[in-house]
Order: C-alpha cells, then sequence, then structure tokens
C-alpha cells in the first residue's frame, strides 16, 4: 500500500495555496501549536549556533540528562542512559517500529502517522475502535480480541501505541483505563509506545495525567518533544525514554543502530537549546501555563460551536482539537449536497468556504463517519504581535481577530447543516461568494 503525503500537511498546503490566491481560509486542519517562540529559547539556540560538530547517536549528554529530570518530575524515574534523542518524535516513532518488529496496534481514531508509518515497516496497524472520549488508549478488551484475532491469522503483533493526552480529540485516559491497558499489554507481551507530545497542555492545572509507564514500567516506551509545549514544531527535536529493563536496553540497541544509520546524531544546536528547555526554567513553564490556558479556552469554544450546531463533541481537556460528529446531519447532508462520507464532508468545507478540517476516516474511522478533526491553534493570529496578544490576553475569544474567525465557523456551520431549514432562504450564496 502507498504511502501517500501525510494529510495533516497536505490540508496545510492547500489552505497555503488558498492564500496564494487570495481566497480567505478558516484554518483548523494542521496541528501546530501557533505561538511565538520564547526568547529565552531564542538566545539558547544562539548560544549553541557554533557548535557544528556531530556528537552521539543518542544525544548529548546534557540533553539526555536533563530529559531524565523531565520524566522523574513527573514520577517517572529515568536513567539518562535510556534517553535516546532524535530530530522530533516523529521519527524515533517510526524507528521504534522499525525496531520492534511486527504489526503494532492503535486507536480508532488515532493519529494519521501512526497506521502510515507501520505501513513503512512493511507491517500492519490495527486500529481498534474506540470512544473519542477514551483519550487515545484503545479499548483494552477490544484491543486483546483483535489482537488475538491477528496472531490467529498468522500476524505478528508486537506493540501498541497510545497518546496520552489525545490528538485527535482532545480528551485524556483515566488511570484506570491505563491500568487496564498494562495488564492487557502484560498479558499479551505487547510492548506499550506512549506519545506524550502534549502531556504538558492539559487545560486545568488540577488535572493529572497518567502514563502507561507507571502501570506497565517494564515494556512502555514514551516519547515526546519541545514542538508542541515550546510551540517549536520547526526545529524538530524528540526524546524517547525506554525502560529500565532488558528489554529495555535491547530496544536501545536496536534504536541506535536504525538512528546511526538515518540521522547519525540530532542537530548540536537545538540539542543545546532542548537540554535547557527540558530543565523547565520558570520562565518557559510560566509560557507554557499560559499556552495551555489559550489552547483549552479557543477549543473549547471551537466545540461548542459544532454542539450549538447539532454535533456531538467531547469536551476538549488537552491541546487544541476538538473531535466533532455530525451523524444528527447525514440525512440533510445527502439531501442538500450529495454527502455521505466524512471525506465528501470536509472537501465540501474546503472547497466552497476556506474551512480545512480533516476527516475522521484519516484517524481510523469508517470512512462513511461524519468525524472531524478540529485544530484550532492557527486562529490566534496570522502575525507574531497578533499571537502574543493572545498568548496575554485575559479573554482571548475577546480579540477581534479570533472572534472573526469563530464567527466564520459557526456560520459555515449554520449554511452547510439544517439549523436554518426551517427559517426559509438562507445565505449561502452570499458566504460562498465571500470564502470560494
Amino acid at each position: 500500500m502507498p504511502v501517500t503525503l501525510s494529510a495533516t500537511l497536505a490540508v496545510n498546503e492547500a489552505l497555503a495555496e488558498r492564500r496564494r490566491r487570495g481566497l480567505p481560509v478558516l484554518p483548523l486542519g494542521f496541528g501546530e501549536a501557533g505561538l511565538p517562540v520564547h526568547p529565552a529559547m531564542r538566545d539558547a539556540l544562539i548560544a549553541g549556533g557554533g557548535n557544528n560538530a556531530y556528537g552521539p547517536v543518542a544525544g548529548a549528554a546534557e540533553l539526555r540528562d536533563a530529559a531524565a529530570g523531565y520524566w522523574q518530575r513527573r514520577g517517572l524515574p529515568t536513567d539518562p542512559d535510556l534517553v535516546v534523542a532524535g530530530p522530533g518524535s516523529k521519527p524515533l516513532l517510526y524507528s521504534l517500529l522499525l525496531t520492534i518488529g511486527g504489526d503494532t496496534a492503535a486507536a480508532a481514531p488515532s493519529w494519521v502517522s501512526y497506521a502510515a508509518q507501520a505501513h513503512l515497516a512493511r507491517a500492519e496497524c490495527l486500529q481498534i475502535p474506540t470512544a473519542p472520549a477514551q483519550g487515545g488508549v484503545p479499548e483494552p478488551d477490544l484491543l486483546a480480541a483483535a489482537v488475538r484475532s491477528a496472531r490467529a491469522r498468522g500476524r505478528d503483533v508486537r506493540s501498541v501505541v497510545v497518546t496520552a493526552p489525545d490528538n485527535p480529540t482532545g480528551t485524556v485516559a483515566s488511570a484506570a483505563t491505563l491500568r487496564r491497558l498494562a495488564d492487557t499489554a502484560r498479558e499479551l507481551g505487547l510492548v506499550v509506545i506512549s506519545d506524550e507530545i502534549y502531556r504538558d497542555l492539559v487545560h486545568d492545572d488540577a488535572a493529572q495525567v497518567h502514563s502507561a509507564a507507571e502501570y506497565a514500567p517494564e515494556r512502555t516506551v514514551v516519547t515526546t518533544g519541545l514542538s508542541k509545549n515550546l510551540a517549536l514544531g520547526g526545529w524538530r527535536l524528540g526524546v524517547v525514554r525506554l525502560p529500565d529493563s532488558a528489554r529495555g536496553r535491547a530496544l536501545r540497541a536496536g534504536l541506535l543502530g536504525v538512528a546511526s544509520e538515518i540521522w547519525s546524531s540530532p542537530a548540536a544546536p537545538i540539542q543545546q537549546a532542548g537540554a535547557y528547555a527540558f530543565t523547565e526554567p520558570d520562565e518557559l513553564t510560566e509560557r507554557i501555563r499560559r499556552s495551555a490556558r489559550l489552547h483549552g479556552i479557543v477549543a473549547r469554544e471551537a466545540a461548542g460551536r459544532f454542539v450549538k450546531a447539532g454535533a456531538v463533541a467531547a469536551a476538549p481537556q488537552a491541546a487544541f482539537y476538538c473531535y466533532p460528529d455530525l451523524e444528527a446531519w447525514r440525512g440533510h447532508l445527502a439531501r442538500e449536497h450529495g454527502v455521505t462520507t466524512g471525506a465528501e464532508l470536509t472537501a465540501l468545507l474546503l472547497e466552497h468556504y476556506g474551512m480545512g478540517v480533516l476527516p475522521g476516516s484519516e484517524f481510523g474511522d469508517a470512512s462513511d463517519a461524519l468525524r472531524m478533526r478540529v485544530a484550532t491553534s492557527l486562529l490566534y493570529g496570522d502575525t507574531e504581535d497578533r499571537r502574543a496578544a493572545a498568548l496575554d490576553a485575559d479573554d482571548p475569544l475577546e480579540l477581534p481577530w479570533i472572534a472573526d474567525q469563530l464567527d466564520r465557523l459557526s456560520d459555515v456551520l449554520e449554511d452547510v447543516g439544517p439549523g436554518d431549514a426551517a427559517d426559509g432562504p438562507s445565505d449561502a450564496a452570499a458566504l460562498r461568494a465571500r470564502t470560494a
């Protein structure tokens, strides 16, 4: 099966092309954190700019020590020798799949790249139907049944990927769910890969985020990076924490072998800046706290606009996503727009309204599911000044550029959906003239 351009990158490029043509866009498709670089991180990068030597494949000792401290403060004692750095958590995840071998499993819905990376590794990804509010953890009983069925067919399933907190739903798994997952993974002999890139972006300061590594420490690999919490997607730095066990040490050896043949070592100046970030100085933790607050306010408001239009959507708890389900619109969409699948719905939204979102089918949902991932983090403004103002605002929803985009979302939903059907003719022609 050929692997095509990642859906998240493809929608971003489609929106960029509309901008080049002078057409308005409603950018809700790309999972970029959408905030300025903290000045302290700029300074740290500049300070490392003279470092142009290859370093250790696993990453600089300073960075690995700092990452170990980061996990230690989250209740996960970590040996720096079991930390490996790479050019983003995404290549680390792929390298882990190559190293572990065999097939993997993930929730449905789950981030688009898990299944694609499995296919690149010439493996299968079992996508386990999972409630959108379950926080990116496959339902353990269904996971066990799917793995046993696959093994009965001769498949070699060796790992399960979880996302905590979750992309695409913006929800957080409970401790009870993770305990059940740990028991299932142990019973089936699975390695757990816990993608925790959004761990620091939980909206409620009092909320607890748990890791599968708390409940299955001997078999859980944890990945994270700086692209989401510090909005450094373009810097490309990730780290992986391997379990302190014979399995973990074997994984380290294999992972370093893969890394040595693909990226040699992460970029040295980025590693130096990353070491500073993972020590979590007060100025950065305060920025992350304010970022999480902003993400929560805007994501919850967007989810609320969908609910008001008739969708079902779990309340976002972390990151900058919501995952509305428009099943209630099914008959209307088929009659009025000829739309029967999620891909047709999101194509309609993009082509007629410039609204970029991704269909649930990209995340493992059925093709006819009318669910979509909505990413709200590019609504904060199109200039550094506006994004900084959004970060500092007491109520970012009062900023006119954010309010205007959210109002456009409501207008699009009203026009496409059945909400105004009983009120006579809609202003569809006028709205499309403004957006197409």
